[in-house]
């Protein structure tokens, strides 16, 4: 044998080496692709399903609003009523 067919050999193994790990990390990779895209699918139907969670904020915001608007309205009420209930009080008294 010479050594030009040695080396031939010897890089034709290499190569063929080479192209089984390329082809390995190509497969790997449409794996991993596949992968992400379940995971993508799966991140975007929780994120469509929880936004009714993130949207309990802004109407807890809204009706901690609205219960101090009816406080205010009840208080008013109150003084109102006292108001009118003094006032029949006064002309009862005279």
């Amino acid at each position: 044998m010479s050594l030009w067919l040695i080396g031939f050999v010897a890089g034709l193994v290499i190569v063929l080496v080479v192209a089984l790990l390329l082809i390995g990390i190509l497969v790997e990779a449409m794996r991993i692709r596949a992968l992400a895209r379940r995971a993508s699918d799966l991140v975007l139907e929780i994120d469509h399903n929880t936004r009714g969670v993130w949207a309990l904020r802004d109407t807890h915001a809204i009706a901690e609003s609205l219960r101090q608007g009816a406080r205010a309205i009840d208080g008013n009420a109150a003084a109102i009523m006292e108001a009118v209930s003094g006032a029949g009080e006064a002309k009862t008294a005279a």
